[in-house]
């Protein structure tokens, strides 16, 4: 079974600066994506990268938002700069696993905050 471990959300400064990461251990991923799900339950996926290192942006954080990864580590970042106050959301990662199974999985979530 995979798990997943997501880290690095808070509360910043419209402006400002945050690195989430996702951790996945106990099986093979071919993909990765970064959902939020904003105040007004609103749900989107915000990046995502798979195959072979295709990446998507979600318009709204295009040019301020970059998703990597670290396939040693199995872990992907979302480096998010420029904030503002609507990317305000809990943000989750999900990622598809081909082994030992093939389903997807999703992280507990965590908190952005963007306010003045």
């Amino acid at each position: 079974q995979v798990q997943l471990v997501e880290s690095g959300g808070g509360l910043v400064q419209p402006g400002g600066s945050l690195r989430l990461s996702c951790t996945a251990s106990g099986g093979s991923i071919s993909s990765m994506r970064w959902y939020r799900r904003t105040p007004g339950n609103q749900r989107e996926l915000v990046a995502g990268i798979r195959g072979r290192d295709s990446v998507t942006y979600a318009d709204s954080v295009r040019g301020r938002f970059t998703i990597s990864k670290d396939n040693a580590k199995n872990t992907m970042y979302l480096q998010m700069n420029s904030l503002k106050p609507e990317d305000t959301a809990v943000y989750y990662c999900n990622v598809f696993s081909v082994h030992p199974d093939f389903r997807d999985y999703w992280g507990q979530g965590t908190q952005v905050t963007v306010s003045s």
